[in-house]
């Protein structure tokens, strides 16, 4: 029962972290990245692999981030310099992370021919229309919800 109750706390994690919009933004890239590869490209199972893997990867530093940065400051919330340097150490392996991915997915998606099948795909207005709703939910979920900084900033 503890393995599965592990589980549980984890989803619970996972779960709070969404008040965070960096997490957010990051689950909505992997969204759109993941559709548009499964859509237009035909992967390898290698490539399969490395595309889950930088997702997985920026998501799951954005989360070590998250928790980091809440217990630095659940532990002081005067100005620490230390806490300061140890919150950017963390926010700088996220950055590297999703700098790295960006360059991931130029390797895997810049195939002009490909390219030129998804401008095709997206000149009929019906998929466009699709195409420009589904990135103003995406906005919306993103930047709508205010973070848990945010809030406390107001108070």
């Amino acid at each position: 029962m503890d393995f599965l109750r592990g589980f549980y706390y984890a989803g619970r994690g996972i779960a709070s972290a969404f008040s965070e919009r960096n997490f957010r933004f990051h689950l909505c890239t992997a969204a759109f990245v993941i559709f548009f590869a499964a859509k237009f490209y035909s992967f390898s199972a290698a490539e399969w692999a490395v595309l889950f893997l930088t997702c997985g990867g920026v998501i799951a530093l954005e989360l070590v981030n998250t928790a980091l940065e809440r217990l630095a400051d659940s532990v002081s919330k005067e100005n620490d310099p230390l806490i300061r340097i140890a919150k950017d150490c963390a926010a700088g392996a996220v950055l590297i992370a999703a700098a790295s991915a960006v360059a991931v997915g130029i390797i895997l998606f810049w195939r002009k021919d490909v390219l030129g099948l998804i401008l095709l795909f997206f000149s009929e207005p019906l998929r466009l229309a699709a195409l420009i709703l589904s990135v103003a939910l995406a906005w919306c979920v993103v930047f709508l919800p205010k973070s848990r900084r945010d809030k406390e900033k107001e108070q």
